[in-house]
């Protein structure tokens, strides 16, 4: 193994729930009356993209929204709800990442979500990682493609790093991030979060609830 690719801002620390509230916040600044419990948003995250769930949620009601306007008053809301917030990192990923890059192995964060976003996480986890625990950062606006489940971002990554898709792992928390990666070549652990921890992943090669850096180099020998 050369690589350990980081799928998600939420493989690195849980931000689920802060991004639901972020939603609900947003519909009520922007008049709706939508407030999405979390037993919808599970439902809601077995595709990709806040923009797009808002679009089609608004389909769905027969109502007219700006989504465009909506996911970026979200996004606002979410970035403040972090800013100041020392947010602990999930279990077992500080470890990982610390003996990846001992070992020598390419540590990268494959995400197609704003910069804006990254940063804001970056900082609130600054007290365990920064942007120097990375080899790599990957966002929305430095990936040229589609976003994820389109591998773009992967394939991107791969190129980037001079690594072989046979040599990376990716860890993702969504079905569609392990679709992403897997259609990529790379195989993929999948690291549900709050909200994903009951969906299915197809394609992921195993699904771990801690993050350790010998299972995932066995997933590259098996």
């Amino acid at each position: 193994m050369t690589a350990v690719l980081f799928g998600s801002i939420s493989t690195i620390a849980d931000t689920s729930e802060m991004q639901r509230h972020a939603f609900n916040d947003a519909f009520a600044e922007h008049g709706l009356d939508w407030s999405w419990d979390q037993d919808e948003y599970r439902r809601m995250l077995t595709s990709n993209g806040g923009r797009d769930r808002i679009a089609a949620y608004a389909e769905d009601r027969g109502e007219s929204v700006d989504a465009d306007a909506v996911h970026a008053t979200k996004s606002r809301l979410f970035q403040q709800a972090l800013a100041g917030t020392d947010l602990e990192p999930r279990s077992g990923v500080v470890r990982t990442v610390r003996e990846a890059r001992e070992g020598n192995h390419q540590v990268a964060l494959v995400t197609t979500t704003s910069p804006e976003n990254v940063e804001a996480l970056l900082t609130a986890v600054s007290a365990h990682l920064d942007r120097d625990s990375f080899d790599l950062v990957l966002d929305r606006e430095t990936v040229d493609g589609e976003g994820k489940p389109d591998p773009a971002a992967y394939t991107q990554a791969l190129e980037r790093l001079g690594a072989g898709s046979s040599d990376a792992v990716a860890v993702e928390d969504n079905a569609g991030g392990v679709s992403a990666a897997v259609a990529a070549g790379i195989v993929c652990a999948a690291f549900p979060n709050q909200n994903t921890a009951d969906h299915q992943f197809p394609g992921a090669s195993s699904v771990l609830d801690h993050l350790d850096l010998h299972a995932l180099r066995g997933l590259t020998q098996s």
